[in-house]
């Protein structure tokens, strides 16, 4: 209840910031971030958006992946009427697709840009039923899959830039606090929904999604504390706001829904905050594997805690991204060995 009214309140944590802070308000105080470079996937509309916006400000050399390039370019076009000065590229990126990551980064290497911040926001909720061309259910491919494979070829390149300019490197992973609502079996039930659509359930698939990327968060940062890499990795909740995630349930209901828990919902200002924070605030210098929510940490649920849960996965997902894979093994199937 405490908690609650801290948060309608607005009420600053520990980091000086609260709900009610927006990612203006919290880059503030950032550093000169006018040599840094960012890769920030999602930024089409919503959080995204207003999260390149904001440090388009600032500053920062953006490169925005999009399905949709025609809307990236709409988004680099709103940030250029207002700052004028920023540097702002756009390139083709569809996260449900793995060869789509793979030409991504290809043609990212090709331009010799360095890299200091990859915030992986972009998100899915598929409310009806669908298989990615690598065979995977949609969501889980697109909200987890593609990132880990985009993170994973884009580390190098961000290891270097850290090694060569002495600045820490960062990665962003959005996730929900809709993770703590998945329980279970996390590959198994992977496997049920890929293979049987019977099975789907929209709201549990976006959950395991959620609950990867905090999983994906922890392994890593193991990972990267290990070989002593100077990038840190941190999980962000936006925390509750209308966005096009949406879209596809829009009606009566819906609208009663967001209508009842108005008082609940952020802006979309509010809700880039702390993925703002997470990316550029010189507090978290050397902050890694950690859960943020309202711009300060919070605990994840306790399966996104298990570290045993957190490897399993990133092995899982090892496989399934793995480019010599044989054709005729399904991922799924070898990740469960």
């Amino acid at each position: 209840m405490l908690e609650t009214v801290k948060y309608l309140l607005g009420s600053a944590g520990a980091s000086g910031y609260g709900s009610k802070s927006t990612a203006e308000n919290v880059t503030e105080q950032s550093p000169d971030l006018r040599s840094v470079t960012a890769i920030i996937t999602g930024a089409t509309s919503g959080i995204g958006a207003e999260t390149a916006r904001v440090l388009a400000k600032r500053g920062v050399k953006l490169i925005l992946p999009a399905r949709s390039v025609k809307a990236a370019e709409e988004t680099k076009t709103r940030i250029l009427s207002e700052v004028p000065e920023a540097e702002i590229i756009v390139m083709a990126l569809d996260l449900s697709s793995l060869s789509s990551v793979r030409n991504f980064v290809a043609e990212f290497e090709y331009l010799n840009f360095p890299l200091n911040l990859l915030i992986n926001n972009a998100g899915k909720f598929a409310h009806q039923h669908a298989i990615s061309e690598d065979g995977i259910e949609m969501t889980f491919a697109t909200n987890h899959l593609g990132h880990f494979l985009l993170t994973k070829l884009l580390l190098k390149k961000m290891i270097e830039t850290a090694n060569e300019t002495g600045v820490q490197g960062r990665i962003v992973n959005v996730s929900s606090s809709i993770h703590g609502w998945f329980s279970g079996d996390s590959i198994q039930y992977l496997r049920l929904i890929t293979k049987d659509k019977s099975q789907y359930d929209a709201t549990r698939a976006y959950a395991l999604s959620k609950l990867a990327n905090v999983l994906h968060t922890k392994e890593l940062a193991r990972v990267l504390k290990k070989t002593g890499a100077n990038v840190t990795v941190n999980c962000v909740h936006p925390g509750i706001v209308r966005t096009r995630l949406t879209r596809e349930r829009e009606g009566l209901v819906t609208d009663l829904v967001f209508f009842l828990t108005s008082k609940l919902l952020k802006t979309i200002p509010q809700a880039a905050a702390t993925t703002c924070y997470v990316a550029t605030h010189p507090r978290l210098a050397n902050v890694s594997g950690k859960y943020f929510a309202d711009c300060n940490e919070v605990c994840s649920s306790k399966l996104g805690s298990n570290s045993t849960e957190a490897a399993r996965i990133w092995s899982a997902s090892e496989i399934m991204v793995a480019k010599n894979s044989n054709a005729n093994l399904d991922p799924l199937e070898a990740s469960l060995l």
